[in-house]
């Protein structure tokens, strides 16, 4: 949308900064440049989508006075804590200047409205254009050349290059940022979705590798487990001896066969689509940001996140469709096709019931699948949340990004509370397992956890992924014991320093 000649509001030098070694001002440092302010959320789905656009413009103008700023402005009160924020930034690789919009100053300012929000700075100061939403790489890249040929022309162009330092990762335990992982009974294996190195390794329940998926970097490739390559995979589902994974960031699902080694890809073809209906089969079907996976019978059940659906996908035909969830983003429980969702990340499967973490709305919500209807567990609303425990219509959660059931109990991974939490499915009452509510990595006593991303059940015992922390815990759910799974190969600990390459 393009708007009359305003005056750009300036960016706070008070405000938290990184990926750049001073703060960058509109009317010093920047001033020449042709800007895009990105406001954003990392909690948010749209505005992960926007990430992979910048990147592309950040690389088509690597050599011109061209600078992306993303401008963080939080809807959750864990989202307002600049070491999360350092941690998104790490996280989803995000390469140009962050700066933490304090009190949604920076917000206020442009009058923004909706996350993600893409504003056009000129070189003399000016907004030049405001984008709300996903999908404007063409008209961004459109727009910032034709004020580059402005500038060049009017001789506005700054010829000095920026201050920028990336931020450093943070030593770990051999594992970046891992999402979900998945605890084989039968097998007694772990399935870990290392999601910042794009693998999936395998492990037992101790901790030794038995076996990966990825070579560790970001791609698109089918093949034998070292030749495969993974974006950001999340949610695993095991059927058989085959491993499904939510391969988000290539919005596909992929399968990995446990006796060859070998990975294919069954659904999605590595772009994001949005198609709400489904119904094709295999490559032929788009996804979007499918985030978990849950089996139930011979059939396949995928929180599609990015557009806010329940999906169902048939590995014997290769046809996916959708299951629940109108693609309007809200927390509405009807029969699936009238219900509403909010970016589903979290999918068990428990009888004929399959539980749901619905993280817009801090809800955990329950699809019988017998009769097809949605209903609420606990949770009440896109801008209700908080850290309550007891009876399901007034507890409270805090962006949920995992769950797991058993018979009796739905345990959820409350990333923003940094808690593992239970619900008791029939008297719909919520209480804290484990974690005080602070983020923290702890190494005895007290549980403290970071973003916790998911879990997975099996008797008395809980494995969470720590998601902040990289690391992986055991919780006994009886004695509140626990301990770090230290992933170890060949004899050594698998650490940054000795990876799987």
């Amino acid at each position: 949308m393009s708007i009359g000649r305003v005056r750009a509001p300036e960016l706070p030098a008070e405000f938290p900064w990184f990926n750049t070694a001073t703060p960058l001002r509109l009317g010093q440092e920047l001033r020449g440049r042709v800007v895009v302010l990105d406001f954003w959320t990392f909690c948010c789905i749209n505005c992960m989508h926007v990430l992979p656009d910048l990147a592309y413009l950040e690389a088509r103008f690597r050599d011109e006075p061209v600078a992306v700023i993303g401008v963080h402005s939080p809807k959750y009160p864990n989202e307002a804590i600049p070491a999360h924020v350092r941690d998104a930034v790490l996280r989803y690789g995000i390469t140009h200047p962050v700066v933490v919009d304090q009190g949604h100053a920076i917000w206020e300012g442009y009058a923004v409205r909706a996350w993600p929000t893409l504003v056009v700075v000129d070189p003399e100061g000016y907004v030049a254009s405001v984008l709300p939403g996903e999908g404007h790489r063409a008209t961004l890249e459109q727009g910032i050349t034709a004020l580059l040929a402005e500038g060049r022309r009017d001789g506005t162009l700054a010829t000095t290059s920026l201050p920028l330092t990336r931020e450093v990762p943070h030593p770990g335990h051999g594992l970046s940022f891992p999402g979900k992982v998945l605890a084989d009974v039968a097998g007694a294996r772990l399935f870990i979705a290392d999601t910042g190195h794009h693998r999936i390794l395998v492990t037992d329940w101790d901790g030794r590798l038995r076996g990966y998926f990825g070579t560790g970097r970001p791609g698109f490739a089918d093949g034998l487990f070292g030749e495969a390559r993974f974006h950001a995979p999340q949610g695993m589902a095991l059927l058989g001896h085959t491993l499904y994974i939510a391969d988000t960031g290539n919005h596909a699902l992929r399968r990995a066969d446990l006796n060859t080694y070998r990975v294919e890809t069954v659904c999605g073809n590595g772009e994001i689509g949005y198609d709400r209906r489904g119904g094709k089969a295999g490559r032929a079907q788009p996804l979007n940001s499918p985030w978990d996976v849950a089996a139930h019978h011979d059939l396949l059940y995928i929180a599609m996140a990015g557009l806010h659906q329940l999906w169902l996908f048939d590995p014997v035909t290769g046809i996916a469709h959708t299951a629940a969830g109108t693609g309007r983003e809200n927390i509405t429980d009807n029969p699936a096709p009238q219900a509403a969702l909010a970016q589903p990340s979290g999918v068990t499967v428990q009888g004929d019931a399959l539980y749901f973490a619905d993280s817009e709305t801090s809800a955990v919500r329950r699809l019988d699948l017998r009769t097809f209807t949605v209903t609420t567990l606990a949770g009440q609303g896109l801008f209700v949340f908080g850290d309550v425990d007891g009876p399901g219509e007034t507890a409270l959660l805090q962006h949920p990004l995992g769950v797991s059931a058993t018979a009796d109990a739905v345990y959820v991974a409350d990333s923003y509370n940094h808690k593992i939490r239970r619900i008791d499915p029939v008297a719909r009452t919520v209480a804290t397992v484990a974690g005080t509510g602070a983020s923290g990595c702890s190494t005895d006593g007290p549980l403290l956890l970071s973003e916790p991303g998911g879990l997975s059940v099996v008797g008395h015992d809980c494995f969470i992924a720590d998601t902040n922390n990289d690391r992986i815990l055991r919780l006994n759910l009886d004695t509140g014991a626990w301990h770090e799974v230290v992933i170890t190969a060949a004899g050594q600990e698998l650490t940054v320093e000795n990876p799987l390459e």
